[in-house]
C-alpha cells in the first residue's frame, strides 16, 4: 500500500465539509492502483455529483486506474459550460456514468 492525496472541488468539497471532513484526504491505495469509481465509493462521495477526476492534470473518467503518487482531484457536476468543454469534462462525463 502507498499514499495518495485526493482533493475535492466545488460541491464535493462542500459535501465533505458538511460531513465534518476536509477538502483533501490522504488515502492508502494498493501498489497496482485503484479504479477512480472505486476510490470515490470508498470515500463515500455521492457518485451522482461527480463529473470527472483530474489525474496528474488530465481529465479522466470513472474507469481510470489511479496509481500511488498520482495527483488526484474529483470534479463535481455543475462546472460552468465553457470550462466543461475546455477542460474535457463534458466529453468524459458523457462517455461513462459514475454511478454505473
Amino acid at each position: 500500500m502507498a499514499d495518495m492525496e485526493v482533493r475535492f472541488f466545488g460541491l464535493l468539497h462542500a459535501h465533505r465539509e458538511s460531513c465534518g471532513l476536509t477538502g483533501s484526504q490522504v488515502v492508502e491505495v494498493p501498489e497496482e492502483g485503484i479504479v477512480a469509481r472505486d476510490l470515490a465509493r470508498s470515500l463515500e462521495l455521492p457518485l451522482d455529483l461527480i463529473e470527472g477526476v483530474f489525474c496528474n492534470g488530465k481529465v479522466c473518467g470513472p474507469s481510470h486506474v489511479l496509481m500511488p503518487g498520482d495527483r488526484v482531484a474529483f470534479v463535481p457536476k455543475g462546472t460552468p459550460g465553457p470550462h466543461r468543454f475546455a477542460l474535457g469534462l463534458y466529453s468524459v462525463g458523457a462517455k461513462e456514468p459514475w454511478d454505473g
